[in-house]
């Protein structure tokens, strides 16, 4: 874990409320895809955790959605300007347990951590299928990036209009070796009931410090309670606890 400045070197929109900013600095502490750092705005109290999207060297891309006061304060910031970033958070992806042909499954801003997980896997040279769901097309964005690094990628919306009609459960494909996904709990739930593999799952809590001293994004799994800031963000299929 680092505290360190970056500086803000890009900054562009990719739908009505989705952004991708990238940032210079010291990403020696990021080690693994899934992980995700904390940024301090100026005037607010708590930190904002933001996942990791891509790595390049001292390059850094977020890709994020505005939803609050922290994130539309983001969104504003010019490329020159700096931010104080907490890197290095959270577990990350194993890409261990992929096997030959893993299934990455993301919905709406679940999707960036996994495409520094996607090239990860590449590089590995595994068969890599990609289901990017999202509640209708103009909402849609990363499709050529995953395309580029040479991923199978599958697309649904809510409302069919674009790709497969329904949710990423509709278009999961006939094999597969291990799932990683990340998006909002109902979708990780249905994915959950309907994969016949391993599963690393990406949560999303609310946060206070963001590595692990505060216990407030702390929730029961089959080995006791974890902090999601810490021995999450991904969890393995086999340990989660739903709550009803």
């Amino acid at each position: 874990m680092k505290d360190s400045l970056f500086t803000i070197s890009e900054q562009r929109q990719l739908t009505e409320s989705v952004f991708e900013m990238k940032l210079t600095g010291d990403t020696s502490a990021i080690t693994r895809p899934g992980q995700f750092v904390n940024l301090r705005l100026d005037g607010l109290y708590l930190r904002r955790p933001i996942s990791v999207c891509n790595l390049e060297g001292n390059r850094l891309t977020l890709v994020y959605k505005v939803v609050g006061k922290g994130t539309a304060q983001l969104s504003k910031l010019q490329p020159g300007q700096q931010l104080p970033v907490l890197t290095g958070l959270g577990n990350g992806y194993d890409t261990a347990l992929s096997g030959a042909r893993p299934l990455l499954i993301g919905g709406g801003v679940g999707v960036p951590p996994l495409y520094l997980l996607a090239k990860h896997l590449r590089a590995e040279d595994k068969q890599v299928c990609v289901i990017l769901g999202f509640n209708t097309a103009s909402e849609l964005f990363y499709l050529q990036e995953f395309k580029a690094l040479g991923c199978e990628v599958r697309v649904t919306t809510v409302d069919g209009s674009l790709g497969v009609k329904g949710f990423v459960t509709d278009a999961l494909p006939e094999r597969y070796t291990h799932v990683y996904t990340c998006g909002p709990e109902p979708m990780l739930k249905a994915v959950y009931r309907s994969i016949q593999s391993g599963g690393s799952f990406s949560f999303e809590k609310r946060m206070g410090c963001g590595f692990g001293a505060c216990m407030g994004c702390s929730c029961k799994t089959i080995t006791g309670y974890k902090r999601i800031c810490k021995e999450g963000p991904v969890l393995q299929k086999e340990e989660i606890l739903w709550e009803d």
